[in-house]
């Protein structure tokens, strides 16, 4: 059978204030004309579906939208959403009842029995062929949050080094799922496994992608996933990587640019074909890209005097592109070197992109004395700014010295309570 790995939608995202529903739409049509075109049986989306746990209801309509043509197109397409760390577990889910009769599985959260056992029951989807023949089962397992692990027990020996508790328990968690899972499975049935985390020698967007389950100092080692796998389906990074050497346990990526950063991704989905439960082959699918991200100047930074004239030589005049919706104009992110303020710099941007059909996300001033006057221009990109950056950097004004590990870990403790609604860590 085939399947298509894809992650890190974050529909209803807005991209330093432009809404990005054309840039979404242009990509859930390609998608749909993809799984058509590839006569695909199963579609696994790796979490992160919505860009927060309160999307907006075009975001959600859009979902909707989507699941309902290609499902019209492929009334045999088995889809499986499972929840990612930006994602609300309970909204997720909210619509499973109807979803589950079109061949739609929504994982959100993990879900235990009435002892306290994990119910595998919730997690184990059943993979058909286009005969509707069953070819694997897949353990849908979302975001793990901390409440969701199990706890880890102390030392049996003396001088026994104690396991880090929280790589335990997610290892514990999918040996327990995967095995429950692997158990329905029959000779010639493969295991497909779903994960929205950060593994080992995993490589983070700069901008854009949220520590998650503690800090990057927990991430996962691949062997979390039993050699039983067959293929282990990843999101929550939005470069498209395969995870410790394993070929078979991989990232798809977000499907196009995020944040600046991440402008020169090669933005993928992942086709896999299973020919039997250790018979896996791998294509990469690059999606094409709805709307550059241009920068000025393509490295580094450069005064302001060049970069207003590189702007006004952009070859995006608004009279040769008339028909272009606004929604799908490139991006411009613009590096200025600078040694004090320059309070008119806006300005003179706004003014030399009147004529061009270019939307300004974002100005950088670099190698500004930080004794400057506080200008408009100057002000940080609050949307690039990481919480636990703006405690550390607290940290260090206050009391000259970087903040103690366990302070950092307070603090992601509960920033992570704060993100996810209160729960406790």
């Amino acid at each position: 059978m085939r399947l298509l790995h894809t992650s890190d939608w974050h529909l209803g995202q807005d991209f330093h204030g432009f809404p990005r529903e054309a840039e979404h739409a242009a990509f859930l049509d390609w998608l749909a004309d993809t799984l058509v075109s590839q006569q695909v049986d199963a579609l696994i989306v790796a979490g992160d579906i919505y860009d927060s746990q309160n999307p907006p209801i075009s975001a959600q309509r859009q979902l909707y939208q989507f699941i309902a043509a290609v499902r019209q197109q492929l009334p045999r397409l088995d889809i499986v959403l499972i929840g990612g760390n930006h994602d609300s577990a309970g909204r997720l889910e909210a619509p499973g009842p109807l979803l589950d009769a079109f061949g739609v599985r929504v994982v959100g959260s993990l879900r235990r029995t009435a002892d306290g056992q994990l119910d595998a029951e919730t997690v184990a989807v059943p993979l058909q062929d286009a005969d509707g023949a069953v070819r694997a089962w897949c353990a849908a397992v979302p975001f793990l949050r901390q409440a969701d692990l199990p706890p880890c027990p102390p030392p049996q020996n003396e001088g026994e080094e104690a396991p880090d508790p929280l790589i335990w328990g997610v290892r514990q968690v999918y040996a327990e799922l995967c095995a429950a899972v692997a158990a329905r499975c029959t000779t010639n049935q493969a295991l497909i496994a779903t994960g929205h985390c950060y593994m080992t020698g995993g490589e983070l967007s700069e901008l854009s992608e949220r520590r998650i389950l503690g800090g990057n100092q927990h991430a996962l080692p691949v062997d979390i996933f039993p050699s039983s796998v067959s293929y282990a389906a990843l999101g929550h990074l939005h470069k498209a990587q395969r995870v410790g050497g394993r070929e078979t346990v991989r990232y798809s990526g977000s499907p196009f640019p995020l944040s600046v950063s991440e402008r020169a991704y090669r933005h993928q989905v992942v086709l896999v074909d299973l020919h039997g439960p250790h018979d896996t082959t791998i294509t990469p699918l690059p999606v094409p890209r709805p709307v550059d991200i241009l920068r000025i100047p393509a490295q580094g930074a450069a005064p302001a005097e060049q970069v207003i004239a590189a702007i006004r030589a952009l070859p995006h005049d608004k009279d040769q592109a008339p028909d272009l919706p606004r929604g799908l104009w490139p991006y411009l992110h613009l590096a200025v070197s600078a040694s004090g303020p320059q309070p008119g710099l806006r300005r003179d941007v706004e003014e030399a992109l009147s004529s061009k059909a270019i939307r300004l996300a974002r100005i950088d001033k670099v190698g500004e004395a930080s004794d400057t006057a506080i200008t408009p221009d100057s002000l940080p990109d609050l949307e690039q700014v990481h919480p636990e950056e703006v405690f550390a950097q607290r940290y260090r004004q206050k009391f000259q010295n970087d903040p103690p590990a366990a302070y950092l870990e307070a603090f992601r403790s509960i920033l992570e309570q704060v993100e996810h609604g209160g729960e406790p860590a």
